[in-house]
Parts: structure tokens; C-alpha cells; sequence
């Protein structure tokens, strides 16, 4: 059963309980002490105490959250299963609220009813929240030369400072102190992983977005190669593309495939290989490279020319000097 309470009359932060049977007094016909505490900083998810001391001679106490009453003496009003009695005597009345949250956030204040005056003491609570960030552009893949936009959204309590920034780089132009981060005519070097971070005085959220450019092949230069007669040779292709760029080797305007007259090929990522595995005369001469993706190509031309053995000197052999000298061989046969 209740204690014999029937209302709670709240004038600014002045309470007067009514008992039943008694006549109601007002604020001007009794002195009351109204005490404002400091204020209450608590985070988010924490668990918040509220206590207030009674005193002698006390009829009735109450805690109430603004316009409603959370306890009155034993009894429990609040229909909120985070709030709970933690001690209730003469000297002290104290509630607990448990995870709270920026709902509760507002004044609290404890009434105490004496024999002779009501006393009450209010306090503001202040519901830290850290933060959290709630919308983040989608990893990207853009063409180079585009431009490039970045948001990063976030909630909390303070507001939390944003920052962007490029992981890892050394460039400070690639980062941003707000939400956006715009990145115009986006080049290859620019590529990577952006971290956005959101902070205040409570904690730290970070997401990332990767960032992918696309260029078309770029060549490095062929490097000729010289090779024994009979001797395993290899040529290196080596492109840079993104996305990776796919491989032809050509002798002459004709294109070479895997398998073709003992030769191999293979293609490892941004590097293609063809191989030799016994070198003849005939395979000596000018090979070209041909790397191709969906933005462009590229090619370069490699030489593989007779290494001599003994003396280590090299000689370049064009088709027309590789008959030259079947013919001189034939010539001194006679």
C-alpha cells in the first residue's frame, strides 16, 4: 500500500506534499529551502546514482525526473525496469538508474517533506555519448583525372571532430578537418586507403574507404636480352595498369601464343614471360610486348640476339643477316 500521498504539486522546483485529509498549503503560506547541486556528467551506457540526504523529523521523500515521479519513499512509481531503490533511511534516499542513455538526460530533483517545511534538491544531469560514425561513403573505384568526394558522418555528444586522412602518407594535402574530404582530378599516386576518424571527449570511432584509380598500362622499358645458341632464353615484359593489364608478344606483326614452336608464356600479375627453352638461329630477332586493358595499351620491343659463348660478345641478327650467314656457311662447304 502506498504512503498516504495522493499528489505531488510542483511550482518551479518547489514541492509540496498533500496528505489526505489535510488542507493543501501553498508556496507562500510555508518557507521551504530549495538547494541546486552542481551538475552530473555521466557517459552514456554508465549507471547513475542520485542521492540526497533526509535529515530529522522527515513525513514523506520523493525523487521525481522532471514532471514525474520515479520513487516515492519505498514505494516505486517509474515503470522503467532501470530504475531501482538503492537506500532509503533517516539519514539518506538514494536511486540508481541503470545504462542510461541521453533520454534521461534533464533535472532531477529529491523533495523531502518535514514536520515543519519541504525541502528539495535538484541537480541537472548532462549524458555524455561517444561517438559513432553513421554514414560513410562506399569504397570507390574511379578513373584517373576524376573527381573524388569522401563523407563521413558522425553522432555524439559533444560534438565530435571529424578528421580524414590517407593511410599511411606523408602528404598532408591528402586529408581534411570536416566531414568531406574532395579529392579533385584524382592521380594513380593517390590510390589507397582513407581513414576517417570521429572523436570527442568521451571516445574515438574510425572507419575506412578504399579507393581504387584506374589507369591504363604504362611500360617499362624493354631490356634486350643476348643468348647462346642452344641455350634457354627469357624476355620480361613488365606493365603497370590497374586493372591489370592483359599480355601479346609479337615476331614480325605476328603473334606469338603459348606453345608456339617449343616457346612458353606466362603471365604472373604486371609481368609476362617468354621463354626459350633451346634458342635457334631463327628465334634471334626484334619481339614486341603489347600490354591492354579497358582504358588503353601500351607496347615496347625487345631485341634477342646471339651471345657468343667463348668470348662473351653479342651480335644482333635481322632476318636478312641470318641469310647472309646460311649462305656463307654453305659457300665455304665447297
Amino acid at each position: 500500500m502506498k504512503n498516504p500521498v495522493c499528489w505531488v504539486v510542483l511550482t518551479g522546483i518547489s514541492i509540496a506534499f498533500i496528505q489526505q485529509g489535510l488542507p493543501v498549503r501553498s508556496q507562500g503560506e510555508s518557507q521551504s529551502d530549495n538547494k541546486q547541486m552542481d551538475n552530473i556528467t555521466i557517459r552514456q551506457g554508465e549507471t547513475l546514482f542520485l542521492s540526497c540526504l533526509q535529515g530529522d523529523f522527515v513525513t514523506h521523500t520523493a525523487w521525481l525526473n522532471r514532471s514525474s515521479i520515479l520513487y516515492a519513499g519505498e514505494d516505486k512509481w517509474s515503470v522503467d525496469p532501470r530504475v531501482s531503490l538503492v537506500t532509503l533511511n533517516q539519514d539518506e534516499f538514494t536511486i540508481k538508474i541503470e545504462d542510461v542513455d541521453l533520454t534521461d538526460e534533464g533535472q532531477y530533483i529529491c523533495a523531502v517533506q518535514t514536520s515543519s517545511r519541504p525541502r528539495t534538491t535538484s541537480v541537472h544531469i548532462i549524458v555524455q555519448v561517444p561517438p559513432k560514425i553513421v554514414n560513410l561513403s562506399k569504397d570507390l573505384v574511379v578513373n584517373e583525372g576524376s573527381n573524388v568526394t569522401l563523407m563521413c558522418l558522425a553522432n555524439g555528444k559533444p560534438e565530435p571532430a571529424i578528421v580524414w586522412r590517407m593511410i599511411p602518407s606523408s602528404d598532408d594535402s591528402l586529408g581534411s578537418d570536416n566531414e568531406v574530404l574532395e579529392i579533385p582530378f584524382i592521380s594513380r599516386d593517390k590510390a589507397g586507403v582513407y581513414e576517417c576518424t570521429a572523436a570527442n571527449d568521451i571516445a574515438v570511432d574510425t572507419q575506412t574507404v578504399e579507393l581504387i584509380v584506374n589507369f591504363p598500362p604504362s611500360i617499362s622499358d624493354g631490356r634486350d636480352v643476348g643468348v647462346t645458341l642452344g641455350q634457354r632464353g627469357v624476355l620480361l615484359c613488365e606493365a603497370d595498369a590497374v586493372p591489370e593489364a592483359d599480355f601479346e608478344w609479337y615476331r614480325d606483326d605476328r603473334r606469338i601464343f603459348n606453345g608456339f614452336d617449343g616457346i612458353e608464356i606466362e603471365d604472373d600479375g604486371a609481368l609476362s614471360k617468354l621463354t626459350f627453352f633451346n634458342v635457334s638461329e631463327a628465334d634471334y630477332g626484334n619481339y614486341s610486348c603489347v600490354a591492354t586493358n579497358k582504358l588503353g595499351s601500351a607496347n615496347t620491343s625487345i631485341v634477342l640476339y646471339v651471345q657468343d659463348g667463348n668470348s662473351g660478345t653479342s651480335t644482333v641478327f635481322t632476318p636478312t643477316c641470318l641469310l647472309l650467314i646460311v649462305l656463307l656457311h654453305l659457300l665455304l662447304k665447297f
